[in-house]
């Protein structure tokens, strides 16, 4: 069970995201993992603001800034202003309850 940020770090090592995350943690984890693809077609399939805010985050990752401007909205969040790295470890704390959004 993943319960923190550095226990979700570590379990990018594995081959797969733990059977317990939800669609959201899903998809960074398959972000992080490189899989850009996975990924994407994971959070398009969840209708969620959390799913939605991924999805954000996956097209800013690809330079698509106005896509990425359009689920920023439906997650109900501005867009991101930090490094990606940065808005991945605060969205991973975030989705897992460890940290403020």
């Amino acid at each position: 069970m993943v319960v923190n940020v550095a226990a979700f770090i570590a379990s990018l090592d594995g081959a797969a995201p733990a059977p317990d995350l939800n669609a959201p943690l899903r998809g960074l984890w398959w972000a992080a993992k490189g899989d850009w693809d996975r990924a994407h077609k994971i959070v398009q399939d969840d209708s969620g603001r959390e799913a939605a805010w991924v999805h954000a985050y996956l097209h800013r990752v690809e330079g698509d800034l106005g896509n990425a401007g359009y689920w920023y909205r439906q997650a109900g969040r501005p867009a991101a202003k930090d490094s990606l790295e940065a808005e991945w470890e605060r969205m991973v704390s975030a989705l897992l309850g460890d940290g403020k959004a």
